[in-house]
C-alpha cells in the first residue's frame, strides 16, 4: 500500500525527504512567453531588449526568440517567445522577470 501512495507523490529520496530534481524541472517546457501593451512603440522595443539580454544572460546555449510589436487601440502590444535549451533555463529567465 505505502508504494503506491508513493508513486503517486513526487519521487523522494530516504535521506532528507529532498525530491529528485528531474520530478520538478522534466525539460517538457522550455519555453516562456511574454506580453504587454506599452504607451508608445519605442518603449515596447526597449523592454524586447532588456528581455533579450535576460535571455542570453541565463542561456547556456543560444535561446530562440520570436517577437512582434504591433499596434493596437491603447498603445503597442510587444508579444515575445522564449525557448531555451532546457527547463530550468526557462524557469531562471522567469524568475528574473518578477
Amino acid at each position: 500500500m505505502t508504494d503506491s501512495l508513493n508513486k503517486c507523490k513526487a519521487n523522494e529520496t530516504a535521506a532528507c525527504c529532498c525530491v529528485d530534481v528531474g520530478t520538478i524541472i522534466d525539460n517538457e517546457d522550455c519555453s516562456a512567453e511574454y506580453e504587454h501593451i506599452f504607451v508608445t512603440e519605442s518603449e515596447a522595443q526597449a523592454k524586447l531588449v532588456l528581455l533579450t539580454q535576460a535571455a542570453e544572460d541565463v542561456a547556456t546555449e543560444p535561446c530562440e526568440i520570436t517577437s512582434r510589436i504591433e499596434k493596437v487601440n491603447n498603445g503597442f502590444k510587444l508579444t515575445a517567445n522564449f525557448t531555451f535549451c532546457c527547463g530550468a533555463e526557462c524557469m531562471i529567465f522567469q524568475l528574473k522577470l518578477r
